[in-house]
């Protein structure tokens, strides 16, 4: 293909791509009463557990700021919606500049992360009204939390990015594995830092006073990263044994 043709095949798919986006923006526009509600959902166990139900509210400081939220939320929610649309057209369009060998790597890749990513967003999701009660805590008697609907949204959004891409990192060691940049023992020698990096995550990420859940979260995390190592010394495992074959008959 010519470089223009490379060009319009590049915005038939970018139309696609952004088609799709608008429609599943509609759609979390549509479903903004009930997203709003869920993710305010620990704001109301706060109040509930306190026995006054505007002792934690979520305050709209600005005249548009409720309606700033729904925009956000719906672009938020609409990537998720539309990401079958938009990734097909990102593989369709990058697919055919692909070997083989790249192309099962790829799907290898895509197959591992998605499942992880959404494992992780879902563990940010349960952690989340521990986080937002323990906060609630340092509240002196007598005064009320007004969270700011633009700060408590980010807060929430990027808790379930931050977890959900913990979840991906060793995926990521895996790849480089896979690239020639990090062998397999090499990814095991830093099997202490590893845990010490999951466990102050973990800790950060979770109530103080929850140890259980942060001792499972660290524990989840640690088993990913053993997982990636062991599979990366498999794979090196392999790669030596085809290299020795090909040396071999040469020897």
């Amino acid at each position: 293909m010519s470089l223009g043709d490379h060009l319009r095949e590049f915005r038939k798919r970018l139309i696609i791509a952004a088609i799709a986006l608008v429609v599943g923006m509609v759609v979390s526009f549509a479903l903004g009463d009930a997203i709003i509600w869920a993710i305010t959902e620990p704001i109301r166990i706060v109040a509930e557990r306190r026995g006054d139900e505007n002792a934690v509210t979520l305050m709209f400081a600005t005249v548009t700021s409720a309606f700033d939220l729904r925009v956000r939320i719906a672009f938020a929610v609409g990537v998720l919606i539309s990401a079958p649309v938009w990734l097909w057209q990102i593989w369709a369009f990058l697919m055919p500049g692909l070997t083989r060998k790249e192309v099962r790597y790829t799907i290898g890749f895509v197959a591992a992360a998605v499942p992880l990513f959404f494992a992780g967003a879902f563990t940010g999701w349960l952690i989340l009204p521990h986080l937002v009660e323990l906060m609630a805590g340092f509240t002196p008697n007598g005064a009320s939390n007004f969270y700011d609907a633009k700060y408590y949204y980010d807060f929430v959004f990027k808790l379930l990015i931050v977890v959900g891409v913990s979840y991906v990192t060793p995926v990521f060691l895996v790849a480089l594995n896979l690239a020639g940049v990090m062998t397999g023992r090499e990814i095991m020698k830093g099997w202490r830092v590893a845990i010490v990096i999951a466990t102050v995550f973990a800790g950060a990420a979770t109530p103080s006073a929850d140890v259980v859940s942060m001792l499972i979260l660290a524990g989840i995390l640690t088993v990913l990263f053993f997982a990636a190592a062991g599979l990366s010394m498999l794979f090196d495992r392999r790669k030596s044994k085809r290299e020795a074959a090909l040396l071999g008959p040469i020897a």
